[in-house]
């Protein structure tokens, strides 16, 4: 139950300025660190190969990262299936701990704590391979539908959506991107990481029907974000991280995914 500052002082005259500031600052998941159980978003369509969550277990580069990484910490991982709309609420809250997010991807980055990169994403466009489309540049685009995953932040692109120059179609699971692309002629590209609609593509059996663009939008530091008075526990996390690049541990799991 929350209160208001003014009927904490009408109802508990005995409350002293330190234990009040604790109640108001302690998020409803304060616990979760306290017990030393890290609740990590993995969505509920998860994000492959960085999240899968196909079987009772999820699995993918970025739970095998948490994995290594927070038990080295001390820390007990527990996924969390959360839908994107609701993930900053909740992380924000305290509901859960933990997601992974690029901070270019993130509409309001400064309420929230980003680690370092733990991997590079590389956004492109894919086209169905009878299309004339190309990519070179954004004007390349105008005039047509963009399919791209649901909620998520492209800063290139803002722009041209906000004018109508080009149309956006957003989709709840990255899967169906391809699927709606390929069955319908509303929409001309979707827009994804290099490396998840390669696999996407590859485990629905259409890699021959689709092409992506050379070039890329951007390419982004994939991170784990967390609560913004988590500093201590980010300098922890990329202190684990900086040792699993020097030795060869994290090379190790990029290589079971590609």
């Amino acid at each position: 139950m929350t209160y208001s500052l003014s009927y904490l002082f009408r109802h508990t005259g005995v409350l002293t300025f330190l234990s009040l500031a604790l109640v108001l600052a302690a998020p409803a998941g304060a616990t979760h660190k306290d017990d030393q159980v890290f609740h990590f978003n993995v969505s509920p369509n998860g994000y492959p190969p960085y999240l899968i969550v196909d079987g009772e277990t999820p699995s993918g580069i970025m739970w095998d990262v948490i994995n290594l990484i927070l038990p080295r910490m001390g820390y007990q991982v527990e996924p969390k299936r959360i839908p994107r709309k609701r993930v900053d609420s909740l992380l924000a809250e305290g509901y859960i701990d933990g997601t992974p997010r690029a901070i270019e991807w993130t509409r309001s980055p400064a309420e929230f704590r980003f680690t370092d990169a733990i991997v590079q994403v590389e956004e492109v466009f894919f086209f169905p391979e009878d299309s004339d489309l190309e990519f070179n540049s954004v004007d390349d685009l105008i005039g047509t539908t963009i399919v791209t995953p649901l909620g998520y932040v492209y800063p290139v692109l803002e722009p041209f959506f906000d004018d109508g120059r080009i149309q956006r179609f957003e989709v709840a699971h990255e899967r169906n991107m391809f699927r709606y692309l390929l069955h319908s002629d509303r929409f001309d590209a979707a827009l994804t990481d290099r490396l998840v609609g390669r696999w996407l593509l590859r485990h629905e059996g259409m890699t021959n029907q689709f092409r992506s663009s050379q070039k890329s939008i951007s390419r982004l530091g994939f991170r784990l974000m967390v609560r913004k008075d988590w500093s201590e526990f980010t300098r922890d996390f990329n202190r684990q991280l900086a040792t699993i690049k020097d030795n060869g541990e994290l090379a190790e799991i990029l290589t079971r995914y590609r």
